[in-house]
């Protein structure tokens, strides 16, 4: 398909391959490995494999190379590798690119799992890693230096929803010749320009807005044609952390709706965030879209939107917290986001709990913080849900 049609015409047919059945439903291959006509054909396969030519389920499949078609589509890459989780994409990304002595400079507000990469499993190999305010430019331009590998940032943080200018960071990068690494869950497909903002690798956990549905784990890389095959497929083919070609059917499936989800969910987090607003349970409410938001600006020049997801932070610290989360009646109590039911999450003791207490402050991740995923309901029904509550919470 031709590359001029809209994103969301692209979200359903890009990539598509079928087989001789004609089947409208992309065809899941569920096998392991792949026959060959003659034993010189498996051997050419072998010294070069072509685009439709697959050995192994772990190196290649039809399904999931479908998906990774049509997902660099979307995101304007020239190639994707699609991983069996979001922190598989995570850590292969960097992983493959980087060596012992190689400096990586990364912004200080990230998920639990991706500072372990970093300071952990990086730190453990020889990779040195300087963390920065990710706000901060002047920051960046700092801690950059000539020996800088790559530079590593979630383009709105989790929690908080600090936006990083991707654009600044990445000419401050490559003028000193590092690779721009971004993860891109917040901004979704639907919303993001990373690649034409100058990001050379971005990340997703399809198990966000991808499925949509809280289905399957699944992750995606995108980047260059050099990079993808060149650097990550051989470090993700020989250590196995290539997705499956049904959890790649269910991302087809996910894509092809995510315009539509994406879309009505940020529309639906705006006006959520702006009947919050200065309530009286609240110290804060985080979300890009606010006017008030320090970095609101940036965001819609970057997004064009404020995205699925808003922060709340209550008064009453950790007791407030747990009883507007137990007074929910639609919202749903758990860890994931992007899902087509509303999530309501408290990080301090969750997906952040294992954070020194003295990177929680530092972070902003206070004990009243409350992340909230806003799915697919009606707004309404989620607006008196979540302001019934507070009125819980007021009382606790």
């Amino acid at each position: 398909m031709s590359n001029d049609r809209h994103a969301r015409t692209q979200a359903i047919h890009a990539g598509t391959r079928r087989s001789q059945y004609g089947e409208v439903s992309e065809a899941i291959y569920l096998t392991q490995g792949f026959v060959y006509d003659s034993a010189e054909q498996a051997e050419a396969r072998f010294e070069e494999t072509g685009p439709d030519e697959f050995i192994y389920a772990r190196y290649g499949n039809p399904t999931v190379a479908m998906f990774e078609d049509r997902i660099a589509t979307l995101e304007g890459a020239e190639d994707a590798f699609a991983t069996a989780s979001g922190m598989a994409a995570v850590s292969g990304a960097l992983i493959s690119m980087l060596k012992a002595g190689d400096h990586v400079v990364s912004a200080r507000a990230l998920f639990g799992s991706c500072i372990y990469v970093l300071e952990e499993i990086l730190g453990r190999y020889g990779v040195e890693v300087t963390f920065v305010d990710g706000s901060d430019l002047g920051a960046w331009e700092a801690a950059i230096r000539e020996d800088t590998r790559a530079v590593f940032f979630e383009s709105v943080a989790n929690p908080t929803l600090e936006v990083i200018d991707i654009e600044a960071v990445a000419k401050l990068a490559h003028a000193k010749g590092a690779l721009v690494v971004v993860d891109n869950v917040f901004a979704t497909p639907v919303f993001s320009r990373a690649i034409s903002q100058g990001a050379d690798v971005v990340v997703y956990s399809a198990t966000k807005h991808i499925d949509g549905q809280g289905r399957a784990l699944g992750g995606v890389v995108l980047g260059s044609r050099d990079f993808i095959r060149g650097t990550l497929e051989p470090y993700m083919k020989h250590t196995g952390g290539s997705m499956s070609p049904f959890t790649a059917w269910i991302m087809l499936k996910g894509l092809e709706t995510i315009d539509l989800r994406v879309r009505a969910q940020a529309a639906s987090a705006q006006e959520l965030a702006e009947a919050l607003e200065g309530h009286a349970a609240l110290a804060r409410v985080l979300y890009p879209g606010l006017s008030a938001h320090p970095q609101n600006a940036l965001a819609m020049q970057q997004m064009g939107a404020g995205g699925t997801v808003l922060s709340i932070d209550l008064k009453g610290g950790k007791a407030a917290a747990f009883a507007f989360l137990n007074a929910l009646q639609v919202g749903v109590i758990s860890n994931n986001l992007g899902d087509a039911k509303t999530i309501v999450t408290h990080p301090a003791t969750t997906t952040h709990q294992r954070l020194p207490q003295e990177t929680k402050d530092l972070l902003g991740i206070t004990p009243g913080l409350v992340r909230i995923s806003v799915g697919l309901e009606y707004t309404g029904d989620l607006k008196a849900d979540l302001l019934q509550a507070l009125d819980a919470a007021a009382q606790a």
